[in-house]
């Protein structure tokens, strides 16, 4: 999830130097959405690790 938000984020980096500025609001929007999903998952994942601790 984190390698496509990166890949929204570059499409938004290359649309907006070449001036297409509703691609690269859109793309920057979506990138935006898939990072926070991927720290909500890593955060829940985290705690789950927590939670569950070592296997004996």
């Amino acid at each position: 999830m984190l390698y496509w938000a990166f890949m929204f984020l570059v499409v938004a980096l290359i649309a907006g130097v070449f001036g297409f500025g509703g691609i690269a609001s859109a793309s920057a929007g979506i990138a935006q959405i898939l990072f926070f999903i991927f720290l909500i998952l890593f955060v829940i994942a985290i705690i789950a690790r927590a939670l569950r601790g070592r296997a004996p």
